[in-house]
């Protein structure tokens, strides 16, 4: 099976949020949306069980990933995983921590084997997980360790067709950032993402935007040292090494709609700073790209929301965009190899 022509691998994710009710939804839209062929991994009977309880008539396959593809016009395939998941929605329990990072797994193994040409990873919940020992920060940094020694460094991006936005340190304590904000690691996430940018979203010269970490970017050294200090040298290396990079910006002019058409995406100094506007322009639309991995992964998004779980109120959205997306920079991924 050619990496063009093998179908994307869905994580089903947290088995008691919403996953299982947007997957199902996406499925149900496939012809209508015309979106690519996929599977997903986890259990079945999950699957199965959410769509009787949502009252949705569809089947529900188990499924070797070489007859995914085929099978997936007729019926949902799923590439079962092992654990059975006995939670039920919006109520986790003992299963679902293994059941969720079962399939995060199983969807790694197949990218990195050539049966699936990129993931797209459903909610999970971390609480859930690290209940059940979970050593990771997050889903970004465990699928980093499943690439094995020495892991890549991950970068975590929330693209919408309106703003593009990378968080330099991600879920930290605000009171952390200024101790965690380094000259290398802005430099480095310029790096990775300049790559990224170029070879998967094939933009030739990306334009990168830097944000200050404190109003009014520092004020020239004013309002605290860090801009002038660290994000300063930082761009003035970016742009050393040909990436055209600038900076540091103030936060609080830079996102309105004249200023996006200046750049290609924005780092930003902490989480809020960069998702806050983000997620005001495109809730239901945005999706979070890990960068820097060997292999194309996207998510929805948005959490588990367990309290909607189970409803038929979740909104697909932000799941068929990452699917759309996945499938976009898988094949320029494909043909980026094909090339070299």
């Amino acid at each position: 099976m050619s990496a063009l022509s093998s179908p994307l691998a869905l994580s089903l994710g947290e088995p008691a949020g919403i996953g299982p009710d947007i997957v199902l939804a996406a499925w149900l839209r496939r012809q209508e949306l015309r979106l690519p062929p996929f599977f997903v991994t986890g259990d079945p009977a999950c699957l199965a069980a959410r769509a009787k309880h949502l009252g949705l008539a569809l089947d529900i396959v188990e499924a070797d990933p070489h007859d995914a593809a085929a099978t997936f016009a007729a019926a949902l395939p799923v590439v079962p995983t092992g654990p059975t998941v006995t939670a039920t929605p919006g109520r986790p329990d003992a299963s679902s921590g293994p059941a969720a990072q079962a399939a995060i797994d199983a969807a790694v193994a197949l990218v990195r084997n050539g049966q699936a040409r990129a993931i797209v990873t459903n909610p999970i919940a971390k609480s859930v997980l690290y209940a059940n020992g979970f050593p990771f920060p997050g889903h970004t940094e465990y699928l980093a360790h499943l690439c094995g020694t020495p892991a890549p460094r991950p970068v975590m991006m929330i693209w919408s067709p309106e703003l593009a936005v990378i968080p330099a340190t991600i879920h930290v304590p605000i009171t952390d950032v200024p101790r965690l904000l380094t000259v290398e690691l802005l430099v480095e996430t310029g790096r990775i993402a300049a790559a990224d940018l170029i070879r998967r979203f094939g933009i030739a010269a990306p334009r990168i935007a830097v944000c200050g970490l404190n109003p009014h970017a520092g004020e020239d050294g004013t309002i605290g040292r860090e801009d002038e200090e660290i994000t300063r040298p930082a761009v003035d290396a970016l742009r050393a090494l040909g990436i055209d990079a600038r900076g540091p910006l103030p936060a609080d002019t830079l996102f309105h709609a004249a200023a996006r058409r200046t750049y290609d995406v924005v780092i930003g100094a902490y989480h809020d700073q960069v998702l806050a506007p983000v997620k005001t322009l495109a809730f239901d639309t945005g999706v979070n790209v890990t960068l820097g991995l060997p292999f194309v992964r996207t998510s929805p998004d948005h959490g588990t929301a367990f309290d909607i779980a189970g409803t038929g109120r979740a909104n697909p959205s932000s799941l068929i965009e990452a699917i759309r997306l996945a499938d976009r920079l898988a094949g320029a991924d494909a043909r980026a190899d094909a090339a070299e």
